[in-house]
């Protein structure tokens, strides 16, 4: 089956325009499927029509990826201007929409961003989706509320951390909610790269040193699943989906109305992925607004 890509990442369009992508199908889900890439060992995504830009990741035109007859450990590989995986699917990217992950300037002024994170807030404690870093009013099971409870706890800690400047300390702490939580990307997780997203703002008057995330990425690569560590290793790069970036620029530009809007669209993610990406901005962007007068340390 051939089908048009859409639109996507840069580097991975450059990436198969020179052939350099070669490996086997890692996973396959309704919505993606994962691919190894055996030139760097990372995964690339291909995802379905429904889903948002993000790293590594193609938007394709098709709805679904059920009974295509494609299964993990099928090759791929870049033959005559096509990515083929399997036997089953080709893929041609010649006309698709170049996405770069460009997170906003942290604003001069904090105004607006004081009043849309009032926004934010009221609203995901309205809506936001229980079971990860929301505790759940009535919770399924003792396991759930446990999990939960931990959560909050640990991500109290970092925040802490943070706040006083304990870089080192907070690093332990990061690595600590790794693959803590439920879901394919674990709350701790999601949690994480909405925190990061926010840390890597041009301009943000608090930045995390560079030896931070080198400790961090290598600390955090055996306590979660391969996915989930690729949505980590790139958000501590300051790469995340579009849809975070979204959110960014409407809390930092937007209107209330903005703000509900792009909100929505990440809370939509997954069970309680969104909740949890959106409660870890939320803690960055506090951060920002507390400690605005600081020295950002970044190339430290």
């Amino acid at each position: 089956m051939h089908v048009r890509t859409l639109s996507g990442d840069d580097g991975f369009l450059r990436r198969v325009a020179s052939g350099e992508l070669h490996g086997s199908v890692h996973s396959l889900f309704d919505r993606t499927i994962n691919i190894h890439c055996e030139e760097n060992g990372e995964l690339f995504t291909i995802a379905c029509i429904e889903l948002d830009n993000g790293p590594n990741t193609l938007v394709v035109d098709r709805k679904r990826f059920q009974n295509m007859g494609i299964a993990v450990n099928d090759p791929v590989s870049v033959k005559a201007d096509s990515l083929i995986i399997g036997k089953a699917l080709s893929l041609t990217w010649q006309h698709a929409r170049q996405w770069e992950c460009v997170l906003p300037v942290y604003p001069s002024s904090d105004q607006k961003l004081r009043e849309n994170m009032a926004v934010i807030k009221e609203y995901v404690a309205a809506h936001g989706k229980s079971g990860g870093l929301k505790k759940a009013s009535s919770p399924a099971n003792v396991f759930e509320a446990e999990v939960s409870s931990l959560l909050i706890a640990r991500t109290n800690e970092l925040y802490h951390a943070l706040a006083h400047g304990r870089w080192s300390e907070a690093c332990e702490f990061a690595i600590g909610l790794v693959g803590l939580g439920p879901g394919l990307t674990p709350s701790g997780d999601d949690y994480l790269a909405g925190l990061f997203s926010v840390y890597h703002m041009p301009n943000a008057p608090c930045c995390l040193p560079y030896p931070f995330f080198e400790k961090f990425t290598r600390g955090a690569h055996q306590r979660t699943n391969e996915i989930s560590y690729m949505m980590i290793k790139k958000a501590a790069i300051g790469h995340v989906r579009e849809s975070m970036v979204r959110l960014l620029e409407a809390v930092v530009n937007g209107t209330p109305e903005e703000v509900v809007h792009s909100l929505g669209n990440v809370l939509g993610i997954g069970s309680s992925s969104g909740t949890d990406m959106a409660m870890g901005l939320i803690s960055g962007l506090a951060l920002q607004l507390e400690m605005g007068g600081n020295v950002c340390l970044s190339k430290s």
